[in-house]
């Protein structure tokens, strides 16, 4: 085993998570957390925010062939920090507000200092939030969840 390779991995599966947090805030989530930062970080813009379309592809039962299903817009932004650091931020629609506070927070969220800090507040915060409107959707579907089963009426 290479400990420096593990920790690479560790490290890309964290950004990588949270990266998909930021994508998946809200605007206001993001907003608030910009509010609480105490100065706030001095950046750069590297790229946009820039809006385009993504092909999005689905599978059959989720393990079928993959397909284009169709085609979805999103806009995405990078940035540098004083610092150096470079973050992105990605998000369906057209919000560049949004995705330039998601890369400034990636690139926050590269710092052990911040990071702590992100991981108890904003991050958190949002995986409360995906983590009850999933179950209020699973809570929504069981309601109209319908059990059919066949009674032998012994004529045959």
């Amino acid at each position: 085993m290479n400990p420096a390779r593990d920790t690479q991995i560790n490290s890309a599966a964290s950004r990588k998570r949270v990266v998909d947090l930021l994508a998946r805030a809200t605007r206001s989530e993001l907003e608030d957390a910009t509010a609480k930062l105490d100065p706030p970080p001095s950046y750069s813009s590297i790229r946009g925010p820039e809006t385009g379309l993504v092909m999005v592809r689905g599978r059959i039962g989720g393990g079928g062939s993959p397909f284009n299903l169709g085609e979805a817009t999103m806009t995405r932004a990078s940035i540098r920090l004083a610092d150096g650091t470079v973050g992105h931020g990605y998000r369906l629609g057209t919000d560049r507000r949004a995705a330039m506070l998601a890369a400034v927070f990636d690139a926050l969220a590269q710092n052990d200092a911040h990071s702590r800090i992100l991981e108890e507040g904003l991050l958190g915060d949002i995986e409360a939030r995906i983590a009850a409107e999933a179950e209020q959707s699973r809570r929504e579907t069981a309601a109209t969840k319908v059990d059919f089963f066949t009674m032998v009426r012994g004529e045959d």
